[in-house]
Formats: structure tokens, sequence, C-alpha cells
């Protein structure tokens, strides 16, 4: 979540007269996150998150992140839900851009989650891919093999300025994904960004997943390596494996993983160490100034890129036997 473009309070209740929303009474935007802009308001019903469509973000994909929003609360996954307006639609225009309000999700995200964390959230992707099954729209995923190369086009001539010889290595890097990467493996809806701060918790119990846009038909498997990337890593860089065997072993605790995937985890877990290295990277080198943006380090991930290249098998992620 970001904030790119500014609204005005008068603006804002305009916008509200057409969802049976209440009264404004506050609103204050949400800085963490690179993508849209988004908003907490109060109102005199309830707290809810308004969300303005940025660039990046193509109108025409907002039907499937809605849909799907509604497609898998109704299938018992915990996660918000847009509103309708009053004459049905849920998109609206705000400060010229496609908005949508969504429900507010009760809970926090984790500045510092345990290996009981990561098996509630390994079980949790494992029940969103099962409650996806039978989701009608299609979006492939913008963010795979093609769109890592447009991605690293416009932003390979400045690679060196991040670090010497970046833009040798991560060539090399997308040639051999290029080769490597795996076909035929169980497909569906993935969430594509489940992140800490998109996985909200009351105590220790998971109350909910947030931030679909993202979200695309893709391998299953390739979701569960962006999990270990996200969660399973420290501070310093190393990958803790208690934190990645119980991500694994809760996730197939609800959806085995067959043989085929597991022989490809590592290949996707580079592929998506790279895919948030490259949007890291071109936010890094794009990101305008004055934006209440928290840019996030590319570095990151091509730390953990390198951790990958050198893992033989699932079972050095913490798979038990």
């Amino acid at each position: 979540m970001a904030v790119y473009t500014d609204i005005s309070e008068d603006d804002l209740k305009w916008f509200l007269t057409e969802y049976d929303a209440g009264t404004l009474l506050s609103y204050k935007g949400i800085a963490e996150g690179v993508e849209n802009s988004n908003f907490l308001l109060h109102t005199t019903k309830k707290p809810l998150i308004l969300t303005l469509y940025e660039k990046r973000v193509e109108k025409a994909d907002l039907p499937f992140f809605l849909g799907l929003m509604q497609h898998l609360a109704a299938r018992g996954v915990s996660c918000p839900l847009p509103m309708p307006r009053k004459d049905g639609a849920l998109l609206g225009t705000l400060s010229d851009r496609p908005a949508a309000l969504i429900s507010f999700l009760e809970g926090m995200w984790l500045r510092k989650p345990e290996a009981k964390h990561c098996r509630e959230v390994g079980k949790a992707l494992a029940q969103m891919h099962i409650a996806g099954e039978g989701f009608e729209l299609k979006r492939p995923n913008a963010l795979s093999l093609d769109g890592w190369k447009l991605l690293w086009d416009k932003s390979e001539a400045r690679a060196d300025e991040v670090e010497k010889g970046l833009s040798a290595e991560i060539r090399g890097e997308i040639d051999f994904l290029s080769a490597h990467w795996p076909k035929d493996l169980p497909a569906g809806v993935i969430h594509a960004d489940l992140f800490p701060d998109n996985v909200f918790f009351l105590g220790d119990e998971l109350s909910g997943l947030i931030d679909f846009y993202f979200a695309c038909n893709d391998l299953l498997a390739y979701d569960v390596s962006i999990i270990l990337n996200a969660w399973c890593f420290e501070k310093d860089g190393a990958y803790n494996i208690t934190k990645g065997t119980a991500m694994l072993e809760g996730y197939q605790s609800v959806r085995p993983l067959n043989s085929g995937e597991l022989a490809a985890l590592p290949v996707l877990a580079r592929g998506s160490a790279l895919r948030f290295f490259l949007t890291r990277l071109y936010d890094w080198l794009t990101t305008p100034e004055g934006a209440m943006v928290t840019k996030k380090d590319p570095l990151e991930y091509l730390r953990k890129l390198r951790f990958h290249r050198q893992v033989a098998s699932a079972a050095e992620y913490g798979l038990s036997a």
C-alpha cells in the first residue's frame, strides 16, 4: 500500500455520496507498499479502506481482482470485500483514478513472525489455492518470464549503479530461468504477493489475507516459493530452516505438493526472488521524489536469489522426508 495521489476532503465526501458508507469522520494515507494509493477512512458507520488504482494497475484487470475477493470470501477465505456503490458498481472515480471502497479487516501484520505464524500462512495459502478453484475470470501473470524481461530492459542500463557487475549477473539469470522454467505443474489462482504486510493476525491467530492486486493464474508452487522468500529469511539474510519447515508443513497439511512441484521448488524460488528484485530495482530507480512511498531495497532479493542458486533440492528448504 502507498500514497501516490492525494485527495481533498471535499472530493472524498462527494465520492462517498455514491455509497451507503455513512458520513466521513476522518481519513489518512497509508504509506506502506508500492502499488496503489490507499487511505484508511473512518465514517459514522464503519472503517473502510479506499484504494485509488495507479498507472501500473490496468483498469481492465480490476473486475478480476474485485471478483476474486468476492469468490474467495464466499468460500471461507477471510479477506476484504469490495463495497458496491448505490448503483451496484464496484468501481467509482476519484481524483481521475479508478477507485473502490474495501471492507476493513481486523488485525495487524507481524513485524517479527515466528515459525508458528509461518505454519498458519502456509495453511492459509493452500486454503486460498483450493478456494480459488472455479473462479471463472482469468488473468495471466504479467510478472512472469516475459514481464521480467520487460522490467530488466527498463533497468539494465543503470543496474551497475546499484552494484557493480549486476548487469551481467541478472542477464545470465534471466537466460537460465528462460531455459529451465518448469511446465505442466498444477496451476490456478495465486496471490503472488503474500508478504507479511499482506497477512493480518489477531494475537497468534491468522485473521485474513489482503492486497490481491497481483493475483493471477499461474503455477501454485510458484506462490509457495514466494512465501518462502517473503517469510523465511532473517534480517541478516540467513534462511531460517525452522520457519521453512513450518511453512511447508502447514501448506502440505491442506494441499500436498506433488513430486514435480517439489523438484521444481529451487528454480521457482530463484524466479520469485528475481521477480521481486526486478520490481524493487525498477522502483528504486524510477520512483519520483516526494511520493509518499517507502522504497524497498532491491539488494535484499539479490542476496536471496544467490542463496537459491546453491539449493539442490526441496529438502534444503526444510521439507520433511
